[in-house]
């Protein structure tokens, strides 16, 4: 009976907990979903594409690829897949190369007007996130084409193993696909707290933070955010986004690490998911997942040992958003 009634409140705080997550998640997500619908009506993610274009040359990248990374930057993989499937079809095929310098690019900065409002709810300043993501990934765009030119790597023709199907068009339609996507946001975010009670309740969680702790450290970042690191980092902003804003506001962070955390997972987030999909469209493993962590540590090292030095009031001022 003990066990029966623990494991029955168990059961209750998780979904409890997942319930509050998810309706502050949500709150988030929603409007700026509908914005971002609103924008891409409007014809801005094909205006941004066109601005892209001089920097993806300068990449290496055709032209057209701006308008695929555009709809990377304010949608998700599944929509910039879609473009890009289209344009490759009326024109020259890229090689491995070129699809894993664009891919690793689309890792890097994606669904920015979601997973920034993320970040931002969970304290660091908008516009230092935005601006390490989208600089971030042209400076490895360009390391990444730089160093395939120079060795004479993945030059051969790249080959598409699957593209997913199209949303029929349509108001309804785009909205029952969003509801879709919200409902398996909130049951991966239910498995999360599962998870994590279970690590808890198992002693697992310090175990896995004394396990990381020695790489956290290295960077910067101390053992307490192991948690907020590992969600971001495995799953993302967007489906692990409840989870990390409430390890956020937890109060046992501290700035610095809650700020140089989420600009590691930033920079290598969803290290599963997203890595796959692009393998689909024909990248190199070594460029989209390898290379990326590694330049993703150096930066945020690099981050550490200029930022974080600097006394509260400066880098709050700066790096942080006073109204959070």
């Amino acid at each position: 009976m003990i066990a029966n009634s623990r494991w029955g409140t168990l059961l209750k705080t998780i979904w409890k907990d997942s319930l509050e997550i998810s309706f502050e998640l949500f709150k988030l997500m929603i409007p700026v979903v509908i914005v971002v619908k609103i924008l891409q009506e409007l014809g801005a993610i094909t205006i941004l594409g066109d601005l892209l274009t001089p920097v993806m040359q300068l990449l290496g990248l055709p032209g057209y690829t701006g308008l695929v990374w555009a709809t990377a930057l304010f949608s998700n993989f599944y929509a910039a897949m879609l473009v890009y499937i289209s344009l490759i079809g009326e024109a020259d095929p890229l090689s491995i190369a070129q699809v894993t310098v664009l891919t690793s690019m689309m890792l890097i900065a994606h669904n920015l007007p979601v997973e920034l409002r993320i970040v931002q709810k969970a304290g660091p300043r908008l516009w230092s996130m935005a601006l390490l993501r989208v600089g971030v990934a042209i400076i490895y765009g360009y390391l990444l084409f730089v160093i395939q030119g120079a060795l004479d790597w993945n030059q051969q023709t790249a080959q598409l193993v699957w593209e997913p199907s199209p949303v029929e068009p349509g108001l309804m339609n785009w909205a029952l696909n969003e509801v879709q996507n919200l409902f398996w946001i909130f049951v991966i975010l239910v498995a999360l707290v599962a998870l994590m009670k279970f690590l808890d309740e198992t002693g697992l969680t310090g175990y896995l933070q004394s396990l990381l702790a020695p790489i956290l450290r290295t960077l910067g970042i101390g053992r307490e955010a192991t948690n907020l690191t590992v969600i971001g980092v495995t799953l993302g902003l967007a489906y692990g986004g409840g989870l990390i804003l409430r390890e956020a506001r937890s109060g046992l962070l501290s700035m610095k690490d809650v700020y140089f955390s989420l600009a590691l997972m930033s920079i290598c987030h969803s290290a599963i998911e997203d890595t796959l999909l692009m393998l689909l469209l024909g990248a190199d493993w070594v460029g989209i997942l390898v290379g990326r962590f590694l330049f993703g540590f150096l930066v945020i090292w690099l981050m550490v040992k200029l930022f974080g030095t600097w006394p509260d009031s400066k880098f709050k001022f700066w790096f942080w958003h006073q109204n959070n």
